[in-house]
């Protein structure tokens, strides 16, 4: 396959992936679970703050997709997984911070549409991310990437930022020569 063929074909399941999961995480499913939640003009102090988690959740996102595209040759889904441990960008100081995109867009949502139920949706949410990750996430990831896992996991939180990685030499040769 070409690679001119092969990044389109990555461009069209990010944006599929985008639109099917995390679409449904955080559009969909709080749609159903607002109803008719109405919001009206003007808006009020607190949902104009909502929208700097909304945005930054969402850049975070984005950014982490496009490190899954470009570095690791995949997308996060079993349809397609990346090809290299992805350990750049904002992976360098946190293992998970694609979900934690998507939980500052959650926490947003609560924000700006005040509602406690979608703060227990959002809650469940992460409980189920994080069991996800804890059960197949992380024993598949291990299984596929060996060592490089094992150091990367060893320096970098799951949930919290931290130091940057730096990893070992040879791992940045994998990286630097999918470029």
């Amino acid at each position: 396959m070409s690679s001119r063929l092969r990044r389109t074909g990555l461009v069209l399941e990010t944006i599929a992936f985008t639109i099917v999961v995390p679409g449904t995480v955080t559009v969909w499913l709080p749609s159903l679970i607002l109803g008719d939640a109405i919001v009206g003009l003007p808006l009020s102090l607190l949902q104009l703050m909502a929208l700097l988690p909304l945005g930054v959740g969402a850049a975070i996102y984005f950014r982490c997709l496009w490190e899954f595209a470009a570095r690791g040759r995949g997308i996060p889904s079993p349809v397609d997984h990346p090809k290299q441990l992805v350990v750049t960008g904002l992976y360098r100081y946190v293992r998970n911070p694609m979900y934690l995109g998507v939980l500052f867009v959650l926490f947003g949502e609560v924000l700006f549409f005040r509602s406690h139920v979608l703060l227990f949706y959002t809650l469940a949410w992460l409980t189920v991310v994080h069991v996800t990750i804890l059960l197949d996430e992380g024993p598949n990831l291990r299984r596929k990437f060996g060592s490089s896992y094992e150091r990367y996991t060893a320096a970098v939180h799951r949930w919290l930022p931290g130091r940057r990685y730096e990893a070992p030499a040879d791992d940045y040769s994998r990286i630097e020569g999918q470029r």
